[in-house]
């Protein structure tokens, strides 16, 4: 098998993480030798904590905030300590001209305006909540946009700057677990269990996989409502902006690149609070787990898991250190959870002109996998090849 290519080794993911508790980096120059960030939110919608994130992060201050609820908006620059707020984001780019442009809202109605107009303000990154953007074409634009004006884009797909990752990956390298088979997921499976899992807690989980298994060439797929096939006359529009949906499970699987298939899963209400919401590699002499959010992400289980045995089989912690060694990095889950590693990370990449961990091309391969997943059932089950033609959503003129 292929080596798993990771483009942050373990070595740099460490010297990520140490970089938590050193003074701050001056990746531009300003009189209070921060990073200057301007955020966006929406009707009070600032995500998973993309506002006062920054307050957390040593380089960066933020200078301005934008809502278009004058109540959200004065409530927020009160909380941030922020004074100059504004009700048009576009008009808040044009006269603070920002650093850092953090885009807030879960709501991905308007992601692609926000990233289009971040990406010509003259701003040198974007963190932007997840998911990426509504269709593949969206995200041809945002890509194209970035690439035009030299911005690094980053979403906060906080899991996948996780510094277990690169140890995870040279194990299975060294065939720890023997020849990888298959990566198997599963979204959080509560009562967006179904498309709406696959969007919003399954991009977690693909962007994860793709790691392990590379870029996915084809996807087949189904999606149920209730124990019949979804049929036309099932779509609703779908929370958090995400467009069309239809059913309340799916079933996937795609092909990659490597020849190691990826499967996912999602089944309304099938989940519970300690299971689900994560992959597992499955290998010839053993699995890895890999948890989203979980404050031990990654456990080894020694062992054939399709042959029976009689011993048992115990799940051991895998740290930064390998199987079963004590992690040696403070505050591991925090770093995560805060997006300070994911940030950091943004920072950096734009110092060393190179892609951040989650670009926005890795957003589009996660964009792709979801498209696909629809652009297959549409078309009855059958085998669709990665990338899509059609660059916006298959359900839209599913009759």
């Amino acid at each position: 098998m292929d080596q798993i290519r990771i483009r942050m080794n373990r070595r740099q993911f460490l010297a990520t993480s140490a970089a938590t508790m050193l003074a701050p980096s001056s990746v531009f120059a300003a009189d209070t030798g921060k990073h200057r960030v301007a955020v966006i939110g929406h009707q009070g919608d600032f995500g998973h904590d993309l506002d006062g994130l920054w307050l957390g992060v040593s380089e960066t201050e933020i200078v301005a905030v934008s809502d278009p609820d004058a109540t959200s908006l004065a409530g927020r620059l009160r909380n941030l300590g922020v004074v100059k707020g504004f009700s048009d984001y576009r008009e808040m780019l044009e006269k603070i001209q920002p650093e850092i442009v953090s885009i807030g809202p879960r709501n991905i109605t308007h992601h692609h305006k926000m990233a289009m107009a971040a990406a010509k303000s003259g701003a040198k990154g974007i963190y932007m909540e997840k998911p990426f953007c509504r269709t593949l074409a969206e995200a041809d634009e945002i890509i194209s946009a970035c690439g035009k004006h030299n911005v690094r884009l980053a979403l906060a797909h906080r899991n996948r700057y996780h510094p277990v990752l690169p140890t995870v990956a040279t194990l299975v390298n060294e065939g720890r677990i023997g020849r990888l088979l298959e990566v198997r997921c599963r979204g959080k499976e509560d009562a967006r269990g179904g498309g709406l899992d696959l969007w919003v807690l399954g991009s977690h989980v693909l962007n994860v996989a793709l790691i392990f298994a590379g870029p996915p060439v084809a996807c087949s797929a189904n999606l149920f409502q209730g124990k019949r096939p979804a049929i036309p006359s099932d779509i609703r529009d779908g929370a958090e902006g995400v467009g069309p949906l239809a059913g309340d499970a799916l079933h996937a699987r795609f092909d990659t690149e490597s020849g190691i298939p990826i499967f996912f899963e999602s089944v309304k209400q099938a989940g519970n609070a300690t299971a689900g919401f994560g992959l597992q590699l499955i290998g010839t002499q053993g699995v890895i787990d890999l948890r989203m959010d979980q404050g031990a992400m990654a456990h080894y289980r020694e062992g054939n898991p399709f042959q029976p045995s009689t011993e048992p089989r115990a799940w051991q912690p895998i740290s930064t250190g390998g199987i079963g060694v004590a992690e040696t990095i403070p505050d591991i889950p925090k770093q995560v959870t805060s997006h300070l590693l994911s940030v950091r990370d943004l920072l950096a990449s734009i110092r060393e002109n190179r892609a951040p961990l989650c670009s926005a091309a890795d957003g589009r391969i996660v964009l792709e996998m979801t498209m696909g997943v629809f652009a297959s059932h549409v078309k009855g089950g059958s085998r669709v090849t990665l990338p899509l033609e059609n660059r916006q959503h298959p359900l839209s003129d599913w009759k």
